[in-house]
């Protein structure tokens, strides 16, 4: 039988609007919680007004070196972060590729959302923004 309800709904950061309704567009289920998994991962510590401790580290390890020692560092973050702010997501593995010619990471990321059985897989590239 098909899921006809949804589990997940966030607002949809792009800020499209939906054509008949004029309303903001939604994200759902796997995508919103990618999303919002995504945003942890690159939000920094008192970014967030009156949540100093939401975030990561990440955005300082990307002006270390670009080597193995730096991405295992990047995958404890990584893992400490969905597994303390993102209750929706178990880790189920993570994998960070250092590309030392363009200093940047490649970060392959399997979760379990929700009561799913089936690991949802996304792509991440960490690269410094200065």
């Amino acid at each position: 039988m098909a899921n006809l309800k949804n589990l997940y709904t966030d607002i949809d950061l792009t800020f499209n609007r939906l054509p008949v309704t004029n309303d903001i567009a939604l994200s759902y289920d796997e995508q919103s919680v990618i999303r919002a998994v995504r945003n942890l991962l690159l939000t920094n510590f008192y970014d967030r007004p009156f949540q100093p401790t939401l975030g990561s580290n990440i955005d300082k390890l990307l002006f270390e070196p670009a080597s193995g020692v730096t991405a295992s560092a990047i995958k404890d973050e990584i893992i400490n972060v969905i597994n303390n702010y993102e209750p929706r997501a178990s880790v189920n593995s993570v994998v960070v590729n250092p590309s030392p010619d363009t200093n940047s990471f490649n970060v392959t990321l399997q979760l379990f959302i929700g009561n799913n059985t089936l690991p949802t897989t996304f792509n991440l590239i960490l690269q410094r923004s200065r």
